[in-house]
Formats: C-alpha cells, structure tokens, sequence
C-alpha cells in the first residue's frame, strides 16, 4: 500500500479577472501560484497510515494490512464526479467513522481515504489520475462553497494559467512570468453568502448588473489576449494595460457588493507607491493580489511589503504559473519546506 515517504504538493491559486462572472457563465482567467501546500504520507513502524488535518480537528489512523486486504473493486464504480451513496457507504464502513461524526470532518475523510486507495500508492499520475483529483477536489469545494465554479480545483490540479467558462478548461498558451504580491487581509468572508448575493442584486437590479458581468468578461478576454502577445518579451505599454484592466475590475467587483474596507486599503497602500491592486477570489475580505512591473527595485517591494504588514495583513512576493499537484522526491524538496516538513 505504501513502503516508501511519498510527498506531495499542490500550488495556491489566485484568479486574475472573472471573478463571480465565471459562476454566470462568463470566462475567468486562473493562474496556479509558487506557493505550495505539502502532504507528507509515509509508513510508520507501527503499520497503520494516519490522518491529521488540524484545521478541522481531524486525527484519524487505520491499519495498513488491513486496508491491502480491501476488496477495492467498489471504487470503480460509479462516476468520480458524482460519487454514488453505496460508494459513500462502503467508504465509511472501510473508515470505521461513528454515526455522529460531522458532515464536513466525514467527508474530509472519506475524501482522503478514496484517493488514498485509489493512487497515492502509485509514484506516476496519468491523466486519469489527474483528472480523478480534479474530480473529487471540486466535491470538496461544493462542500465549502456551494455552487462552485471548478475554477479552484482544477487550477491547482493542472497549474500554469487557466481559462474557464462554463466547465470548459483551456491553458494559456506561454503566459508571461508575472511577479506579483499576495496580499491576505486576514478578514474571513464566507464565499457561498457572496456568490448568492451577487445573484441576489442580479436578480433585483437585473439591468445594472448584467452588464457589469459583461464588462467582467470583456475585461478578462482583453487580459487573455494581452498576456498572449507578451510571451517571453513583454513591453511596458502592456503592463501599462494589465494595471489598467486591474483597476477596472476592481471597481466592478465594489459595485457587485463583494467589497470590503480592507480591499480598500490595500489598494490605497500600493496606489501610493505607484502599484495596482484587486482582490482575488470571493472577496469580501480574503486576499488581494498586487502586479509588480518589471524593473522595480527591491527595496521598494520590501517598502511596500512593510507597509502591507504594518495594516496587519500578511504578504508574500511570489509569480505565477506553477506547476499543478505532484510528486516530490525528498531530496528535491527546498531546504525550507523539508525544515517545515520535519516540525510537524
């Protein structure tokens, strides 16, 4: 079942235009991000594979002989997308959850516990595979969200930089290397209550908001096309647009409602210093990503850094476009993230 460490990874993501239009069926430009979440899986000498996500309060261990002598032919069946309720049984007996375990815990389990016997023995993903955890990380964000987009997941499951309309998942052709800062105003917000109020005032004021998610999308094909001409050798002047295109969206994202005064103040921090901002995601709080053009000097990102943090948000410098979910040799692994790994 498992005999050796396998590690795994998969990259943070941020949209760079199309939010909450892409729920309407608009097109939505996502990009995997060089920040990384690790996952660790190695035997233990006691034989058994435990579970701990500490987010959630979920500590959980089964025998691993046990689970090699598993009759798995049950996974098979059925759609992955769609996971069928004797699927979901027979995953909860192999669990051995209680009958009182919670939804959101239950279904963490259950979710690691599919993929676990379904491929994390393997050191190779095929695109099946891939496709398995594309698959089964948008069930995760149904969960979380709602009504989803699959934007999410499937970012992170592919990497490099997305386009997605209406469940269509496209890769930019050789998107340029952006440098930017991801900015978490550590304000919570609750994406299904967003995604419903934007639906909400599309329903009440149907004539003020559907344009505003037609000009959503028409803002989002101009940066795809933009980023498609600058390749490997970007002008000025394109950037010059990019910032312009990051200005407009923001603005269209206040006038939805997902807005909050921390976006706000992050815009105005890195305004001053000659630098555009909008939020990514759901908004309401969350993050907000800044474009860093080339040619600026260290000590000013490090300025503007400080000045991020001193409003008591955090703030990495990182680019975009980094490969999706994958396998990792221990001796391929930065010096830092085998520092972290071995805390834990």
């Amino acid at each position: 079942m498992l005999s050796e460490v396998l590690l795994v990874s998969a990259p943070g993501k941020v949209i760079l235009h199309g939010e909450h239009a892409v729920v309407h069926g608009k097109v939505a430009l996502a990009v995997a991000l060089n920040l990384r979440t690790f996952l660790r899986l190695q035997p233990h000498s006691n034989g058994k594979v435990d579970l701990s996500l500490p987010n959630i309060g979920i500590k959980w261990a089964w025998d691993v002989a046990r689970l090699q002598l598993l009759d798995t032919s049950f996974l098979e069946q059925g759609d992955a997308t769609t996971p069928t309720p004797e699927l979901v049984e027979k995953l909860k007996e192999v669990a051995g959850l209680p009958d009182d375990c919670a939804v959101t815990e239950s279904l963490a389990v259950l979710a690691f516990l599919y993929l676990y016997l379904s491929i994390c023995r393997k050191q190779r993903w095929t695109k099946e595979d891939l496709e398995l955890i594309n698959n089964w990380a948008f069930q995760g964000e149904r969960v979380i969200h709602g009504n989803p987009s699959g934007v999410d997941n499937a970012v992170s499951t592919w990497g490099g930089a997305l386009r997605y309309q209406q469940g269509k998942i496209s890769s930019l052709k050789r998107p340029p290397a952006l440098q930017i800062l991801l900015t978490n105003t550590k304000v919570p917000r609750n994406t299904r209550t967003l995604v419903a109020g934007v639906r909400n005032r599309l329903l009440k004021f149907p004539e003020i908001v559907a344009p505003l998610l037609t000009s959503i999308d028409a803002i989002s094909l101009e940066c795809e096309r933009v980023l498609g001409e600058m390749g490997e050798a970007p002008a000025p002047e394109q950037y010059l647009v990019l910032e312009e295109l990051i200005d407009m969206n923001q603005h269209h994202l206040n006038a939805l409602g997902v807005g909050h005064a921390s976006l706000d103040q992050l815009c105005q921090v890195t305004r001053a210093r000659g630098l555009h901002s909008k939020l990514t995601g759901a908004g309401g709080g969350g993050c907000g990503i800044t474009l860093l053009k080339p040619g600026l000097e260290q000590p000013e990102v490090e300025a503007t850094k400080q000045a991020l943090t001193s409003c008591g948000f955090d703030c990495w410098e990182t680019s975009i476009g980094a490969p999706g979910v994958s396998i990792h040799s221990a001796t391929s692994l930065d010096s830092r993230v085998q520092q972290a790994l071995d805390g834990l």
